[in-house]
């Protein structure tokens, strides 16, 4: 059975974006980017794989993204951002997508169930928190970057009702930059 996994950027106050759904504040150069691109490569946007010259590397973690919809309309965003991947958007007001991105309009629980019994690799969840606290239910593994920024408010890494759900620390590495890398599985 394939993991759902939510892979998610969040500041130290647990916002995964600025309450504009912008990402300024999150550190975009140093060594946690060399090292985590290098283990993640599908979690870059196509373009920037293209730009690296990773256009042809084989996926080695995921092959399919799970989006909400303001992740997916982030501001300047692609209209296929991540055309290595199989992509979803679960939404029920977006309605014009490319042929390469699939919207799902309701039973996200029951579509993200199915997926997971699909063969494959694992699906990312890359945001939002709406859609993580909707999920949090299926989330068998999160990858936290943990930057060294304080928003004070914005968008938290769960958004809305979520039971209490023990997660165990699995891996934990440190970068210069200040980020902190995190895995954390179900027991």
């Amino acid at each position: 059975m394939r993991k759902l996994v939510y892979y998610v950027a969040v500041t130290l106050d647990g916002f995964i974006a600025a309450e504009d759904g912008s990402f300024d504040g999150f550190i975009f150069e140093g060594d946690h980017m060399t090292g985590i691109n290098a283990e993640y490569p599908d979690t870059l946007p196509t373009q920037f794989r293209e730009a690296l010259g990773l256009q042809d590397a084989p996926n080695r973690n995921f092959d399919t993204v799970l989006m909400g919809r303001h992740t997916y309309q982030v501001p300047g965003g692609l209209p296929s951002p991540y055309a290595h991947l199989r992509q979803f958007v679960v939404s029920t007001k977006v309605t014009d997508t490319p042929d390469d991105v699939e919207v799902i309009r309701s039973d996200v629980a029951g579509r993200v169930a199915a997926l997971k019994e699909e063969d494959g690799l694992d699906i990312w969840l890359c945001g939002g928190g709406k859609l993580a606290a909707e999920l949090l239910p299926l989330i068998d593994k999160m990858l936290i970057k943990i930057h060294p920024v304080v928003f004070g408010r914005g968008i938290p890494l769960f958004d809305g009702k979520a039971d209490i759900t023990k997660f165990q620390r699995t891996n934990a590495q440190l970068f210069e930059s200040g980020v902190s890398f995190m895995t954390y599985e179900r027991p």
